[in-house]
């Protein structure tokens, strides 16, 4: 049992990372393209979603579809698995939308105060 529960720091990786939940977040509706991704994730380098993608995909939370397609190209969604994470990241992603400025606020107060 103890061992199970150090195992879990692997799937906790995966639900810790920003990038991870948003992609999933993301793919919520349905397939992305990786340009779609790029565009409207805010602050994310080609290359890490590229490296979180595959991270995804290899955990089996998404598939990757390469399209034959003139000119082709690769579309990204959610398995089964990847759609229970997101149920379950839901309320996470719920609670920190809507306490961001509450948590914007307490930052710029703490600041404040650190450089009196």
């Amino acid at each position: 049992m103890a061992d199970d529960v150090c195992r879990t720091r692997v799937v906790l990786e995966i639900v810790g990372d920003k990038w991870a939940l948003l992609i999933v977040r993301m793919l919520r509706d349905g397939p992305r393209r990786f340009t779609e991704l790029k565009r409207e994730i805010e602050g994310i380098s080609q290359r890490m979603l590229t490296v979180t993608l595959r991270d995804l995909e290899r955990d089996g939370i998404l598939t990757r579809t390469v399209h034959n397609v003139m000119p082709p190209h690769v579309s990204y969604e959610l398995t089964d698995m990847g759609r229970t994470l997101r149920e379950a990241a839901a309320p996470l992603l719920e609670w920190s939308v809507e306490h961001l400025a509450k948590i914007e606020k307490a930052r710029v107060d703490y600041d404040s105060r650190s450089r009196e």
